[in-house]
């Protein structure tokens, strides 16, 4: 049988008994960037599409904003700048926020791929590339405002404005800095790391600025500088932690029941017997589990839904399965094959992260790769 003929067979057998269906809605994506650009023009709206666009797909969700008007797409990292190319015009920008690692200055140069330099040593080595190549390069500069991460502390401040008013062979593109606690309106490290960026602003004058972040954009006009870098907030994901979430939900998940009994009173259930039935139970095996980016720590403490119905995650959370509770549901409503909800209209990115004490973020980064996949 011809390869290209059994890969596709074999991909509609997987999609038609997947053990799980995790659903992207482009059509939702695009409203939400589209909701950022009313919210930031005059200033450009870009994109993060960094950890495979969080986990939803790099290149189908770079594809998509691009489609919306989007140019700007940041990375962390070069190799998933390498991986996104392609799969943009050559009129949109790729940016890697990490900068590069020695050996990757001409490949980047050559994929007009544009670092982010966060330290002499990258200026240096980004300098040595542009002699090489005998023309100049472009290249973003990162302050670090308060953050203690990645950027341009601000001892080295006056040495950088000196190297650059006795002429450079790279371009500088924009500045920028990254806001810490901006997914919360009522830090005041806020109002620190601007009142710094605003000095730094002072001393490289002439220079465009991006400095909002999904959280950033929320703060006001005058946190917007001329490109914002919106995240988590174009995947669905509150950009403001306590407050209303703006933004539609991109991302669905559903997970296939696997089997299901009774047990009685006395039962003890999953690894350890962390959990013991006080009572007769109707259980169910779902199949996901730590694996598949659903945390060890929801066992006991989180939940699916079936038909609107919450059904309690019981025992330890497995490397790939998941014990519930549907002692809540008629008997017989939920069998082998039947299909239950962890993310959708009954629960939300924010409340699986509660659950599992943790941040939307890394719920949404961490669902694998056994899922069906489907763009909508």
């Amino acid at each position: 049988m011809d390869s290209d003929i059994l890969i596709s067979r074999t991909r509609a057998a997987t999609a038609q008994g997947a053990t799980g269906y995790l659903t992207i809605d482009l059509a939702a994506l695009g409203r939400n960037y589209r909701k950022l650009v009313s919210m930031l023009t005059p200033a450009r709206t870009g994109a993060v599409v960094k950890a495979d666009a969080y986990g939803l797909g790099a290149e189908r969700v770079a594809r998509a904003l691009y489609g919306e008007g989007c140019r700007h797409f940041f990375v962390a990292q070069f190799v998933e700048a390498v991986r996104l190319r392609p799969a943009l015009a050559q009129d949109a920008q790729i940016f890697v926020l990490n900068g590069l690692q020695p050996g990757n200055e001409i490949a980047c140069a050559e994929m007009s791929i544009v670092p982010v330099l966060n330290s002499f040593a990258q200026w240096r080595q980004w300098s040595a590339a542009a002699r090489m190549l005998k023309r100049c390069l472009p290249a973003v500069l990162q302050f670090d405002t308060g953050m203690s991460r990645l950027g341009f502390p601000e001892e080295e401040r006056s040495e950088l404005a000196a190297a650059l008013r006795d002429g450079s062979n790279i371009e500088i593109l924009f500045i920028m800095s990254h806001l810490a606690s901006a997914d919360d309106m009522g830090s005041e490290q806020n109002g620190e790391q601007f009142a710094e960026m605003s000095r730094v602003a002072d001393e490289f004058p002439g220079f465009d600025i991006s400095f909002a972040n999904s959280g950033g954009v929320f703060l006001g006009d005058a946190y917007h500088g001329v490109l914002a870098r919106p995240g988590i907030a174009l995947y669905g994901g509150a950009p403001n932690a306590g407050e209303e979430n703006p933004m539609e939900p991109v991302v669905s998940l559903d997970v296939a029941v696997v089997q299901t009994r009774t047990v009685p009173a006395g039962t003890k259930v999953g690894y350890g017997a962390a959990h013991v039935a006080q009572r007769e139970m109707r259980l169910a095996t779902i199949a996901a589990g730590y694996a598949d980016g659903l945390p060890r720590c929801l066992g006991d403490r989180g939940a699916v839904y079936f038909k609107g119905i919450r059904l309690p995650i019981v025992g330890r959370v497995s490397m790939d399965s998941i014990t519930i509770d549907i002692s809540a549901l008629p008997e017989g409503a939920l069998t082998f094959g039947s299909l239950v909800e962890v993310l959708g209209p009954h629960q939300t990115l924010e409340d699986v992260a509660r659950d599992a004490d943790t941040i939307a973020y890394e719920i949404l980064t961490g669902l694998g790769d056994r899922y069906d996949r489907q763009y909508r």
